[in-house]
C-alpha cells in the first residue's frame, strides 16, 4: 500500500471533501461543521491533516454521487459542428452573453466606449481551442470562465490593461481560451465566476436538498 504522504495530495483532499459533501448531505454533519471542515482542507498542504477532518465519518460515497459530481464539475463538452465564428459589438452600448451557449471557434469583440461580458461558466464547447480576439477602445470587456479551463493572454496594450485572474491549472485535455487583441485606454478583465469553494458548497446544498427529497416518507400513502 502506497504511504499517505507519497500520494498526490489533490487526490487526497478531494476524496475527504468528497466525503464532507456526501455526510452534510445526508444530514450526519452540521452546515457550520461542513464550512469549517471544508476550509481547512482546502487550505491545508498536509496530507494527514486533511484526512483527519474525515477520519469521523463512516459513510462511503456511492455510484449516484459520483455521477452527480462528474455532471456538475466536468466541462460543457459536446460532439456536433462548431461554429467557426461569432462577432459582438459595442458601440457606446453594452451587451452580456452567458446562460447556455454553443463556444465557436473565434469570437471578435469590438468594445468602443462600450462593454461586453462574456460568460463561460454554463457555455458548451466542441472544440477545444478557443480564440476570443478583442478590440477594445475606451470600454471593458469582461471575460467569466470556470476553474477547469485554461486562458492564455496575448494582447497589446495602449493606456489600457488586460487582468487575468483565473490562475487555471486544468489539465491538458481541458478547453484552452486564447484572449488577443488590442486595447487602447479600456480594460479586459478575466475572472473565475465562482470560486471552488462556492461550487463545493452550492453543489452540497443541492445534494441535500436531493437526498431530502428522496428520503421523505409518502404520508398520503400511510393515511396521514
Amino acid at each position: 500500500m502506497v504511504k499517505l504522504e507519497d500520494r498526490p495530495i489533490e487526490q487526497v483532499r478531494e476524496e475527504v471533501i468528497d466525503k464532507l459533501i456526501y455526510h452534510y448531505s445526508h444530514g450526519v454533519i452540521s452546515v457550520e461543521a461542513f464550512e469549517r471542515r471544508l476550509d481547512e482542507a482546502m487550505a491545508s498542504n498536509d496530507h494527514h491533516e486533511i484526512v483527519a477532518l474525515a477520519a469521523d465519518l463512516t459513510l462511503q460515497v456511492d455510484g449516484d454521487y459520483s455521477r452527480e459530481k462528474e455532471h456538475k464539475f466536468s466541462v460543457n463538452y459536446a460532439t456536433g459542428e462548431v461554429p467557426e465564428r461569432d462577432t459582438i459589438v459595442n458601440i457606446m452600448g453594452g451587451s452580456d452573453r452567458g446562460g447556455r451557449w454553443t463556444v465557436p471557434r473565434e469570437i471578435r469583440v469590438i468594445d468602443f466606449m462600450g462593454g461586453t461580458t462574456l460568460d463561460f461558466t454554463d457555455a458548451e464547447f466542441r472544440a477545444q481551442h478557443v480564440t476570443v480576439k478583442v478590440l477594445c477602445v475606451m470600454g471593458g470587456t469582461d471575460i467569466k470562465v470556470p476553474e477547469n479551463v485554461n486562458v492564455v493572454t496575448k494582447t497589446f496594450c495602449i493606456m489600457g490593461g488586460v487582468d487575468n485572474k483565473t490562475a487555471s491549472i486544468a489539465d491538458r485535455q481541458a478547453p484552452t481560451i486564447t484572449v488577443e487583441g488590442f486595447v487602447l485606454m479600456g480594460g479586459v478583465d478575466i475572472d473565475i465566476k465562482r470560486t471552488m469553494k462556492e461550487k463545493f458548497v452550492a453543489f452540497a446544498n443541492q445534494m441535500k436538498s436531493m437526498f431530502s427529497t428522496t428520503s421523505q416518507p409518502d404520508n398520503r400513502k400511510r393515511g396521514y
